[in-house]
């Protein structure tokens, strides 16, 4: 179940910091095949060297929202954030829409770390970011339609059942993390921690953005 869509009649602006975003993210994943290893060794978030060095590891907090494992990584990401970043961005507005965003990924990245401390392995990627959107788009737009593929169709459902599945998921897979267990190198917990922190978060945001209007 894959969403591939979703309803945007009530948009009413350009979701400018969306494209950028995405844009961003393109450009800093081809400079990091070009850079190969040692790109990613200097710049991803490694739980265990910000352990023992938080000062020096602390701007890997941001490059490595910006880094993805592969293009199908990468691909995935965008996609979700094409699909449900512009709603979110139209409702808070640019500005508080970017401090949003940085926020929930922050938020995903110490989610993880709480529960992988001493990992030598590279965290990377836009999910725990883009997962904070995906609660701030369940919260505000629970009945809006979502085209998903499912077995070959496209299909329009509700958007709190396609999230919820997908949250469901992410807590089901990440209750393996705790302890260290093998769950195949994806940081679910950092998923789950900007979800919650995407949800918490829309109150503040939606409220300001209500207050502004």
């Amino acid at each position: 179940m894959f969403p591939v869509g979703d309803d945007d009649s009530q948009r009413r602006t350009t979701p400018v910091v969306t494209f950028v975003l995405i844009a961003f993210n393109v450009l800093f994943f081809l400079v990091e095949l070009s850079g190969g290893d040692r790109f990613i060794e200097q710049w991803a978030f490694i739980p265990a060297r910000f352990s023992q060095h938080p000062a020096e590891g602390a701007v890997t907090i941001f490059t490595a929202m910006f880094m993805h494992g592969s293009w199908f990584h990468l691909i995935g990401n965008m996609v979700f954030l094409w699909i449900f970043g512009d709603n979110v961005e139209d409702r808070f507005g640019h500005i508080n829409f970017l401090i949003f965003y940085l926020l929930a990924g922050i938020a995903a990245t110490f989610a993880q770390y709480s529960v992988s401390p001493e990992s030598a392995v590279p965290n990377v990627g836009a999910s725990g970011a883009i997962a904070g959107v995906l609660g701030a788009y369940i919260l505000m737009f629970p009945q809006s339609r979502v085209n998903v593929l499912v077995g070959g169709r496209i299909v329009a459902m509700p958007a709190f059942i396609v999230l919820g599945a997908w949250i469901a998921l992410q807590l089901i897979s990440g209750v393996g993390t705790i302890g260290g267990a093998d769950v195949g190198g994806v940081a679910y917990m950092a998923h789950v921690g900007g979800f919650i922190a995407g949800i918490a978060m829309t109150f503040l945001f939606r409220g300001r953005s209500e207050t502004s209007a």
